[in-house]
């Protein structure tokens, strides 16, 4: 009896090791369906219930017959994303802690206002890259997100938008955990399953890649011609303090990173958001303002000044208003278009990774 319990503590449902049938491509899912002597068209059906619909059940697939049905369940399963942890601010914006299928937590942000609302998403568990003002940075990369985790996001604050602001999503930032770019094919394969007319059918132009920049994969991204938007993670112009910064940034020169977006314009025609905060002691002088301007000028761009959402290290949580207004000035002045992003969610754990390092402290 003993036995019988301690395998019940220690051994997985027997779930957890079957695979997700979202990880099968259409033509895969053809293929099966021949080896089980259906037709093909079954194929089409099920990728209808799991990318179109969301489905998270294969026993809710009613177009199928009930043996069909025990047939694919006992060779497939689908690990559906859970929200763990809820927060709702004052301002509307709504905080997901999603719970994945291995219990590692990941955050979802649906952020509303009069016109709109966007989901934030993440691509990683934690986070490749060293950010000292990233609170995911903290938790390290954990493992990337699966293709179908990051569709569950999207479809999941859709839901939500619905819900409580009676409006579909209007728009998709990938701006949560990770960098995108360092979860690459896993994160194109989920804008191409969120924007198909067989997926989700979401409009792309009304999808943004934030990137910290690593200018090989830019280029990549420019040449899968999916019709995105991409926002750098700027923050400075001066090359030695965005390496004291964001330390990943030593292997990618701001002049390479130059190069990409150059290659991205020319190839997509998309101007580049380049995201900046200002912080009172590093990056609020003149010189920090003059840097910017240059770099903007070498391409078709436009400035976000994003409000901070502190975490509690000290050198990033003095904000400096007066620094701000004068990046809004001398931006516009010299032709400039900017845009002040204000904080949302300051009430709540705002800060991208906030959530999840409070659990994991937890």
């Amino acid at each position: 009896m003993l036995e019988d319990f301690a395998a019940s503590i220690f051994l997985p449902s027997p779930h957890f090791f079957m695979k997700d049938i979202r990880t099968l491509s259409l033509d895969e899912l053809k293929d099966y369906f021949v080896t089980l002597g259906e037709k093909p068209f079954r194929a089409k059906q099920v990728y209808d219930w799991l990318w179109s619909k969301n489905l998270h059940s294969i026993d809710e697939m009613t177009n199928l017959s009930k043996n069909l049905r025990e047939r694919i369940s006992q060779e497939f399963t689908i690990n559906p994303i859970a929200v763990d942890l809820l927060q709702k601010s004052a301002d509307g914006t709504i905080k997901n802690g999603v719970k994945l299928h291995d219990g590692l937590l990941v955050e979802s942000v649906l952020i509303p206002t009069e016109t709109r609302t966007t989901a934030c998403v993440s691509s990683q568990v934690g986070c490749s890259l060293n950010c000292e003002f990233c609170a995911t940075a903290k938790l390290k990369r954990m493992r990337n997100l699966e293709v179908a985790e990051i569709v569950d996001q999207v479809a999941l604050i859709d839901r939500q938008s619905k819900l409580y602001f009676d409006r579909p999503l209007s728009n998709i930032v990938f701006m949560g955990m990770g960098e995108p770019m360092m979860n690459y094919k896993n994160v194109v394969e989920a804008i191409r399953k969120i924007t198909k007319p067989e997926g989700l059918g979401m409009s792309p132009r009304r999808i943004t890649v934030s990137t910290s920049g690593i200018p090989k994969m830019i280029k990549m991204l420019a040449d899968e011609d999916l019709k995105v938007k991409l926002a750098l993670s700027l923050h400075t112009a001066i090359e030695a303090k965005r390496n004291e910064i964001m330390p990943f940034s030593e292997n990618f020169p701001l002049t390479d990173i130059m190069d990409s977006l150059k290659y991205w314009y020319d190839k997509t025609g998309n101007v580049v958001t380049f995201e900046y905060c200002v912080w009172g002691g590093i990056n609020d002088k003149e010189e920090d303002i003059k840097a910017l301007i240059k770099y903007c000028r070498q391409v078709p761009s436009k400035v976000n000044l994003i409000q901070y959402n502190p975490i509690g290290e000290g050198k990033f949580d003095h904000r400096s208003v007066a620094a701000e207004e004068k990046y809004v000035r001398e931006l516009t002045k010299a032709g400039i278009t900017v845009m002040v992003r204000r904080s949302r969610g300051g009430d709540i754990d705002a800060a991208c990774g906030q959530l999840a390092n409070k659990t994991a402290e937890e």
